[in-house]
Order: structure tokens, then sequence, then C-alpha cells
């Protein structure tokens, strides 16, 4: 195959990514669901799922091989800048004081039930689910800490899209989740080391790396990314070399934090963290990267993402579905319970931690991303990684549904200065 035919079919698998994502996106969003919901379903019918099962040599046409590894090289590319913006976004403001304790009580709320019920499920069905040669702890640790994630980005959507993203309860949320989602990626970047390594002794260069990494791009590069804002807010604007400089780092961080075995993600939320906090700087970010991003490369990972998933287990006859229930039902329980019951002990009614343990459960793209690292380091059998696509998409739709009949709009208007009681207060 010569390489104008080549990019004749890759042209054609994006042609057919960016129409089948676009239309479930809408269809998403027109029955109140997140347009990430639909880009993830989209993705799943592209695969064994549908097209594979009514149209095989229709999907081998589109989807061959080389054209899969294409996808696949777009699609890291496309996380690696997603997480990036991710990064670059969150409000180091929120992190403070008062705040950050009690967001950090809810994050903890949020990951250490699920670790624990993920890790016990995981612990029973390793000998069934579990890929060749891991062990049961690299297993374990896998599992938990793939629903442990919240969709941080959907999640700081949403409450932005509904005008609570600075209440209490609504920055609450926000900084929880991201403490959430460091905590899982921490674990992911362990596991993977260990897993490439051997052993945890094997594996402490890996880990000494990306630290090392972290470290010097949280201070170093924070200052020098500064001196960057600086000018941008002079100027107004950010000049095409300063872009250029910007995509350079995080193309390197990517590239250097995959060589080392974490993997690029890292590497480009690590970056985004040292972004400078510039309302200009963000502008400029988000208006040039996020629509080629979202609208492009990040549904094609919905479709590699898809692809990998094989439904055969889930036929009549099929034993997938009693793993299914257990991991659906404690990924739900862990989040929703363990984050309800302590935004309730923080002084908030039962209906506020509702909303927030419904919103806390949604692990969206997040635990996308984190299943297919797993699956390229040969973490995460095909089995196991149909049944996490389906937790991603079940529970990342239903948290609007939770969130509004636990949040109707008539007290949802009224959080915009909504505060816990006073502990005196409480106790007279």
């Amino acid at each position: 195959m010569n390489q104008i035919q080549f990019a004749l079919k890759v042209f054609a698998a994006l042609a057919v990514v960016l129409a089948a994502t676009t239309l479930c996106g809408r269809l998403a969003m027109a029955v109140k669901q997140p347009r990430v919901v639909g880009e993830m379903v989209a993705g799943v019918l592209l695969g064994p799922a549908l097209l594979g099962a009514v149209a095989p040599g229709v999907q081998a046409q589109v989807f061959p091989a080389d054209v899969k590894d294409t996808l696949y090289v777009l699609s890291t590319i496309g996380l690696t800048f997603y997480m990036f913006l991710v990064g670059s976004s969150l409000d180091h403001g929120l992190a403070a004081g008062r705040n950050m304790r009690r967001a950090s009580a809810l994050a903890v709320s949020g990951i250490l039930p699920t670790f624990a019920l993920g890790a016990g499920a995981a612990a029973l069905f390793f000998g069934s689910l579990s890929p060749d040669g891991a062990t049961r702890w690299e297993f374990m640790l896998f599992v938990g800490g793939a629903l442990s994630i919240t969709a941080f980005p959907m999640l700081a959507r949403i409450l932005q899209e509904r005008g609570i993203a600075n209440t209490p309860i609504g920055g609450l949320t926000l900084v929880a989740a991201a403490i959430d989602d460091a905590a899982a990626w921490v674990i992911l970047a362990v596991i993977i080391a260990v897993a490439a390594a051997g052993s945890p002794f094997d594996a402490a260069g890996t880990v000494a790396g990306a630290a090392v990494f972290a470290l010097l791009m949280l201070t170093v590069g924070r200052s020098l990314f500064a001196k960057l804002g600086a000018r941008v807010e002079r100027e107004g604007r950010m000049s095409r070399d300063v872009m250029a400089l910007v995509l350079l780092v995080v193309l390197v961080a990517g590239w250097f934090t995959d060589y080392i075995g974490v993997f690029s993600v890292f590497g480009g939320f690590v970056t985004g963290l040292a972004m400078p906090q510039s309302s200009i700087v963000r502008r400029e970010l988000e208006t040039r990267l996020t629509d080629l991003n979202s609208i492009l490369l990040l549904p094609v990972f919905f479709a590699f993402s898809g692809l990998n998933t094989q439904v055969s287990g889930f036929g009549a006859g099929g034993g997938l579905w009693w793993p299914l229930a257990v991991i659906m039902a404690v990924a739900f329980a862990g989040k929703y319970l363990g984050c309800a019951a302590v935004v309730r002990a923080q002084g908030f009614s039962w209906r506020y931690a509702s909303a927030v343990g419904g919103l806390m459960n949604a692990r969206g793209l997040m635990i996308l991303i984190f299943i297919n690292i797993g699956l390229a380091h040969g973490l995460v059998t095909p089995e196991l990684f149909a049944i996490l696509v389906a937790v991603a998409i079940v529970t990342t739709a239903a948290a609007m549904p939770i969130y509004r009949a636990s949040l109707p709009e008539s007290l949802e208007r009224g959080a915009t200065d909504l505060a816990p009681p006073p502990v005196a207060a409480r106790k007279t």
C-alpha cells in the first residue's frame, strides 16, 4: 500500500469517527446527558458491539490494523494535550485553607471506600479476569485505582454550566475530584513502573524519575512559565512563538514521561499544573487547543477504546454478567455513599450530599484513559476492559439524573450563597 492509499484510509476512518461521535453526542444532549456520554457510546458502537457484529467486513475495511495504529498515535497526542488543559484549568485558589481540608476529606471518602471495594472485587475475580503474568496485588491495585477516578473535567463543565462552580459546594466538589484523579494517576504510575520493571525495587528508578520531573516542573518550570505569563498579560494575547514554545514543552514532557515508563498523559497534566494562573493564558490555550482536541482527537480516542471493547462475554450464556454486576455495584456504592456521608457530616443537607455523591461517581473520559493505558501495558484483559467501559458509561450517564433528582432547580438557585451552618448553631 502506497502512502496516498494509506492516507485515504486514515481520512476515511477519521470521517467515520467524527460523524458517529458528533451524532451520538447530539443525541445524548437531546436527552439531557453530557455530550461525552454519547461520544463514549459512539466509540463502543463502532467496535465489535455493533459495527463489528452487523458489518464485520465494513469494520475491517474502515479500521484495519495499520489504521488502528495511527488512531492510537493520534489519540495519545490528543490525550496528552487534553490532560495539559485539565491541569492548566485547575484553580489553585480553591485549594486553600479550610476549603482544602474539607475537600481533602471528601476526596479521601471518594477514594478509600471505592478503592477497597474495587480491590476486593478484583481479588474475587482474579482467576477469571486477570491477565497472564499479573500478580494478585497488581490486579487489585489496578481495579481499585480505576474505580477511584472521578471525571474532573466533565464535573467542572457541569458545575460551570449550572452556575455553581464557585459556590461552597461547587468548589468543594471540584477540589475533591482533582485530588481523586491525581491520586489515581500516581497509583497507575506505580503499577506500570512495577509491572514493566518486575519488582518494586526495580521500579524505583521510574518512580523517582516521575517524582523529579514533577518537582522540577512545578518549581523551575512554574517560575519560567510565570515569566511567559507576564509577557502574555502585557500583550493581551499569546504570540505564535510563545504558543509554539508551550506546545514544545508539552510534547517533550509527554515524551519524557512515556520514555521513563509512566505515560505521556502524566507529563501533560503536570505541565498544565505548572502554567500560570492567568485568565488571558487560560483563554488563549482553550481557544487554540480545545476545539481540535475535543472535536476530533478525543473522539478518535473513544473510537480506539470502542474497537478494543470485546462484548462477546455479554451474550446469552456469557460469563461476564456476574462480574459486571459486582464491579458496577462496588463502583457506585463506594463513591456515592462515601462522598455523600462526608458532605452530610460537613453540615450540608442530604439533598446536597446526594447531589455531590452522584457527581463524584461520574468517571467519564478519565477512567477510559486509565484502562487504555492499562491495556497497552498488559494490565487488563479484554473482558475486564469491556466491563470497565460499561462502568464508565453507566456511572457517567447516572450523574446528572441523580444530581437533578437530589437538587431540583428551585433548590439549586439557592446554592449561590450556600454554606454549612456553624458548629455552634447545629448544636442548639
